[in-house]
């Protein structure tokens, strides 16, 4: 069953064969001392390997400097305290030994008093369903079997649930996009995306929530900044690095006529991926067998995974 419905995503292999740093990209320290380490991660890399996975990370490119800069050794390495998703770019901390590891991981409630990201959404169709200037999104979250976060609806009152809270501003509302200032009161994986695209907000560049429009060919999410109590000098540290200018223009500007992402030039229309959609949703007590092979592969990655989860 599974055979059947994994594949590579389009977006990815876009990347693979125009991104002209894909694999190569680089990151920047902001800040080093004998306790914790802060960079800038970019699009693309993956905060800590995963199981399987041969891809560059940012702890393995952290690792690389240090030993450059003469400041790695057995008791100074990159231990992993928070993460960024792969195409979330930004602000990023890691602890330099156990202890202090684990300090922050006990802490981190109390000790993180500033954790702000821009992202760039497209807009609802339906005006009425836009969101306030400013609000909260108190939704729960849930994981397919792609391990990709979702806000459950009906359907998905068997899944596993955890509480995730979203504190959000707009910056300014476009057209067509809307550009997001956000900061997590709970640091669940895929919360923003999950919680911005449950109320008809997906990211921009954003395939695994079934993004219209692509027009940086990066998820556009960006960790701006990031404060906190020093766990050692006890000092308040803040750094702040602005997502690209070019993606308020963007939004100022509008884009009514985008090209279609690379995700959407498939055989099946977007009535077919809908129909699709429907056949899962009505079939979710059953096995995906009894979907056709039309409708399931048409299917969207979250539903994909919803339907694996299941079985």
């Amino acid at each position: 069953m599974s055979g059947q419905i994994h594949s590579v995503r389009k977006s990815t292999q876009f990347k693979r064969e125009h991104k002209a740093d894909y694999g190569r990209e680089k990151i920047k320290i902001l800040y080093e001392d004998d306790f914790l380490i802060v960079i800038l991660k970019p699009s693309g890399m993956l905060s800590v390997p995963y199981p399987g996975s041969k891809a560059k990370t940012a702890i393995d490119s952290l690792e690389t400097l240090m030993r450059k800069r003469g400041t790695f050794s057995a008791n100074k390495k990159p231990l992993v305290v928070h993460r960024l998703d792969r195409d979330t770019s930004g602000v990023m901390m890691f602890a330099l030994n156990t202890e202090i590891q684990r300090k922050i991981m006990k802490n981190w409630q109390t000790m993180v008093t500033e954790r702000v990201y821009r992202a760039v959404a497209e807009n609802p169709k339906d005006k009425n369903k836009y969101l306030s200037q400013s609000g909260t999104i108190d939704l729960p979250l849930a994981k397919n079997a792609h391990n990709v976060g979702y806000v459950p609806n009906r359907a998905d009152d068997t899944a596993k649930t955890v509480p995730a809270k979203t504190h959000y501003k707009i910056i300014v509302q476009g057209k067509t996009h809307t550009l997001f200032e956000l900061e997590l009161e709970t640091g669940k994986k895929n919360q923003i995306r999950a919680h911005l695209s449950s109320k008809g907000y997906p990211l921009a560049g954003d395939e695994n929530y079934r993004a219209k429009t692509d027009p940086f060919h990066r998820l556009l999410l960006h960790a701006r900044s990031l404060a906190f109590v020093h766990p050692i000098t006890k000092e308040t540290l803040r750094f702040e690095n602005p997502e690209p200018p070019e993606w308020e223009k963007y939004v100022k500007t509008g884009d009514f006529h985008p090209e279609p992402p690379v995700w959407q030039n498939g055989s099946f229309s977007q009535k077919s991926r809908s129909a699709a959609h429907t056949a899962y949703t009505a079939n979710s007590g059953v096995k995906g067998a009894h979907l056709s092979k039309k409708a399931l592969s048409s299917l969207d990655f979250i539903a994909k995974g919803k339907l694996r989860a299941k079985h």
